[in-house]
């Protein structure tokens, strides 16, 4: 017998019948002769209509009642589906975060996973039921509720997945695997059999919305096999994450992802001297503001300052004007320039490690299609380039075309894969 972790999102259990399919697909897994664990997000909307609700009720809700708040959404997923799967005549309970033992750190609407307790779930394993937990959450050293910023649940799946053991751990949405490319705009995509975490990561972080970046972070360093799964097709095996050292890398570049969830800033004419850039960025930690792109240059007007340009998210903005008369009395700046008109388009693959020329090709592809770039970041197996926004669908298409991201399969396995 083994053990298998389910999670399934809020599409997958958005109304009452969608909950009884996914009752019907967890039965599924325990006639297979398994443990199950489930990871239920809330239903459809439901966190989206919570935080409305606290919108219309103050400006300014405190980050500890959110974290109660949106909880609880969770909280009606799991109960209705352990109601869904008792009626169908097979044990299920119900368990929160709290219940569980999910320790995270102690803060609230982003806190990370620090410990699981194992005692209670292995309890109710043992006495043959199927144990059902809410996603996206849990309880600090301070017995507080945290929540784990949204798309959290991924990572509760895997966090637990790595904790009890576990042979996988499935991710059911409303997607049957990771494409090449967003299938919406990419009609030809192609699917993905398998991908690496490293890929994954990478795409995760660069705004393909499939997986929470940190549900891979955690998967990566314990070998743990996931899968992305359709909750709709459910004999359908999706995409496996694992290991590059298990894959065959046929092509440099494995996918495409487009974000257009940035923004830039552009701080001008910074004092060219040591510690600026440790103030700004010391400055911008301090409130949570988390930074991507970087370029330092030299100002065009003056050889003794500097412009500093960096992406924050779209969500952070509010977060980031509020800062601007202490970055203004800190650095003396000439100006702070806000550019929201972007997309960062990004291209990733393992097979780019110690392949000349990838750089080159993308730059120049770009500059065909008469793109200009106006930020580049890179790490071993990702390039990003910073353009304005009404160019991204041609940048996509260009890239993928270039790099036979619309065209036949990618990546073999050596071996095996757990199914």
């Amino acid at each position: 017998m083994g053990l298998i972790v389910q999670k399934f999102g809020g599409t997958s259990v958005a109304d009452s019948e969608k909950i009884k399919n996914v009752a019907k697909a967890v039965i599924k897994e325990k006639l297979n002769g398994n443990d199950v664990i489930v990871v239920v997000s809330a239903m459809g909307h439901t966190t989206d209509n919570l935080v409305k609700l606290a919108f219309e009720i103050t400006n300014k809700p405190s980050e500890r009642e959110m974290d109660m708040l949106l909880s609880t959404g969770e909280q009606i997923s799991m109960s209705l589906l352990a109601m869904a799967i008792n009626e169908l005549g097979y044990k299920a309970i119900s368990l929160t975060g709290l219940q569980v033992g999910i320790k995270t750190e102690n803060c609230h609407m982003c806190a990370r996973i620090l410990d699981i307790e194992t005692t209670r779930v292995k309890k109710h394993l043992s006495e043959g039921n199927i144990v059902i937990i809410a996603g996206f959450q849990g309880v600090c050293e301070d017995n507080e509720i945290t929540t784990l910023g949204r798309g959290g649940s991924d990572t509760t799946a895997v966090a637990l997945a790595c904790a009890f053991k576990a042979d996988r751990c499935d991710i059911y949405s409303d997607v049957e695997g990771v494409y090449t490319a967003d299938p919406r705009v990419i009609k030809t995509a192609q699917k993905l059999d398998v991908i690496s975490y490293e890929e994954m990561l990478e795409l995760a972080r660069v705004g393909a919305n499939v997986l929470h970046p940190r549900s891979v972070e955690t998967a990566k360093p314990y070998r743990m096999p996931m899968r992305v799964r359709s909750s709709f097709k459910l004999d359908d095996l999706g995409t496996l994450i694992i290991g590059v050292d298990e894959m065959e890398l046929n092509k440099p570049v494995t996918g495409l992802a487009c974000d257009s969830s940035q923004i830039r800033i552009v701080i001008c004419d910074i004092e060219d001297k040591p510690g600026n850039a440790a103030k700004l960025f010391n400055l911008l930690a301090s409130q949570n503001l988390s930074v991507d792109m970087i370029i330092q240059s030299y100002a065009r007007n003056s050889k003794n300052t500097n412009d500093i340009a960096f992406t924050i998210t779209k969500s952070d903005v509010e977060k980031f004007n509020a800062l601007k008369d202490d970055i203004n009395k800190i650095l003396n700046a000439s100006n702070i320039y806000i550019d929201e008109d972007i997309v960062k388009v990004s291209i990733v693959g393992a097979g780019m490690i110690d392949r000349p020329g990838i750089a080159a090709k993308m730059f120049d592809i770009l500059a065909k299609e008469k793109i200009n770039i106006k930020m580049i970041s890179t790490s071993e197996i990702k390039i990003s380039c910073l353009v304005e926004k009404q160019y991204s669908e041609a940048a996509a298409k260009a890239l993928c075309t270039a790099f036979n991201l619309d065209g036949a399969k990618i990546a073999d396995v050596k071996g095996d894969l757990p199914v």
